[in-house]
C-alpha cells in the first residue's frame, strides 16, 4: 500500500475535478466496473473518496474493509446532487456509540 495515496471513484463528471489537486482519479460507468475498481484500488490506497453512487454498488465492499484501518473509504456527492449517505453514517456511528440518535430533525415530528 502506498502511503497517503488518494483515490477517488465515480462517474466522469464528479471526479475529473479532483486530478488538479494531485488525487488518482478513476471514472467509472455501471456498478460492475464501480464494484471492481475499489475492490483492486483497496489493496493499494489509503484513503478512496467514491460517490455516493459507488458507495451503494460497492457497499459488500466497503463493508469488508470498514473494519480495517486501512483503507479508508469515504462517501462524497456526486456532481448530480446528494444523497445524505454520508449524514446517514454518521447517525448510524453516533447512535452506535451512545445509544441515541442525537441528530434527530425536528421536521420529522
Amino acid at each position: 500500500m502506498r502511503e497517503g495515496a488518494i483515490a477517488v471513484v465515480g462517474d466522469k463528471d464528479s471526479v475529473l475535478a479532483f486530478k488538479a489537486i494531485g488525487v488518482d482519479v478513476f471514472p467509472v460507468e455501471g456498478e460492475i466496473q464501480a464494484r471492481e475498481t475499489v475492490h483492486t484500488l483497496a489493496r493499494s490506497y489509503s484513503v478512496i473518496f467514491v460517490t455516493e453512487k459507488v458507495a451503494v454498488a460497492a457497499d459488500m465492499y466497503i463493508k469488508r474493509y470498514k473494519s480495517r484501518a486501512y483503507p479508508v473509504i469515504v462517501p462524497i456527492p456526486s456532481a448530480e446532487g446528494s444523497m445524505n449517505l454520508g449524514l446517514k453514517g454518521i447517525d448510524a456511528n453516533v447512535e452506535k456509540a451512545i445509544g441515541a440518535n442525537v441528530f434527530i430533525d425536528s421536521k420529522e415530528d
